[in-house]
């Protein structure tokens, strides 16, 4: 349980204890973390978006057997399958509480979901898409500056955070480059009504990422961390590795094979067509205005870093990380960490409120 009191619109529509979210990431954000993370206080999302749905249906119970707390489901409308999954997070209203998503819901979704009390929270990395979101109806936004980990843009959190607080009306929630106290009430102060953080929560003690991974995570400092766009041509952050040296020197033709390689992977674990995949593919690009092959190893993209965070691969798999990974040292519980933060935070939002005369 959270130490303290920091009550804040997010909070207060959550239920949770902590203005914090543990963010879905994809093959890390499973049950146990999940689980860890709301009975820690914060709010936690399932990473359903590389599920199918049999296996969203699966770790949608177990969650619900491992806690009583309300939780997240995070799913994208591209994927296959997406409105099975659409109709499970419906059918478990009364303990998922809220949905993320990046692209995907149209305003009539949004309006399925608010009808039956849950949330929805996308996580935007632009203004313009913070403003579409808040025209559709959305309920809060998650705006991940440049520093977040995996896909990103290119404006820093301290840019974007009060360009969109300034821009938009609906509660906004700060991630990208967070992962204690002091980051929390610096967001709070800007005027963001919690903060979401992923790297910080995938290196804690009930991530069900390999322990040879995490140690790679802890290993890696800010100056091996960079940002690529040969995976799937939007530019992604990562943990440099000599896999991550070759992608950055392959050519077009290599971009090719690997989509096609990874679609097939992709296929034999999830079952899914490549029709299914060539649909999700085209569904990214209409939405995200990419070429086929971006879209493509998009869609598959999952399966490189299932390697390194499912099967503790570090040679052949990749390790998405926000900035803020080459910084983090240890591998603390959930509760530790966000009892942590929350004591920091309201030590800092102390201190400053003793600058006043």
């Amino acid at each position: 349980m959270a130490r303290g009191n920091i009550s804040t619109v997010l909070t207060e529509r959550l239920g949770c204890e902590a203005p914090i979210i543990q963010t879905a990431m994809g093959w890390v954000a499973e049950p146990s973390l999940v689980i860890g993370s709301v009975d820690a206080g914060a709010f936690g999302f399932l990473g359903a978006a590389v599920m199918t749905p049999d296996e969203a249906r699966e770790k949608i119970l177990q969650v619900r057997r491992g806690t009583d707390r309300a939780f997240g489901v995070n799913f994208h409308m591209f994927q296959p399958g997406a409105e099975q999954i659409v109709d499970l997070i419906l059918a478990n209203k009364e303990q998922i509480r809220a949905v993320s998503f990046g692209r995907g819901p149209d305003a009539k979704m949004i309006g399925r979901f608010k009808d039956a009390g849950i949330l929805c929270i996308p996580t935007v990395g632009a203004l313009k898409h913070a403003q579409k979101m808040e025209q559709l109806g959305v309920d809060m936004v998650n705006v991940q500056g440049g520093e977040g980990g995996g896909h990103t843009g290119s404006v820093p959190t301290t840019v974007l955070l009060p360009q969109v607080l300034d821009t938009v009306k609906v509660p906004v929630i700060a991630s990208g480059g967070f992962s204690d106290g002091r980051g929390l009430a610096a967001a709070l102060s800007f005027g963001a009504v919690g903060i979401a953080m992923g790297t910080r929560f995938l290196l804690t003690a009930e991530s069900p990422v390999p322990d040879t991974t995490k140690a790679a995570y802890l290993k890696a400092g800010t100056d091996q961390i960079v940002v690529t766009t040969k995976l799937d041509g939007i530019p992604q952050r990562m943990i440099r590795t000599p896999l991550m040296d070759k992608i950055e020197k392959s050519g077009p033709l290599a971009m090719w094979v690997r989509a096609l390689e990874t679609a097939m992977i992709m296929k034999r674990q999830t079952g899914a067509s490549l029709g299914d995949l060539i649909k999700s593919a085209k569904g990214m690009t209409a939405h995200g205005d990419q070429p086929l092959k971006q879209a493509l190893m998009a869609a598959t993209m999952p399966t490189l870093i299932q390697k390194a965070v499912v099967h503790g691969d570090i040679v052949e798999g990749v390790m998405a990380t926000g900035v803020v990974g080459g910084r983090i040292q240890e591998i603390p519980t959930c509760a530790e960490l966000v009892d942590r933060i929350m004591s920091e935070a309201l030590a800092r939002m102390d201190a400053v409120a003793a600058l006043r005369p």
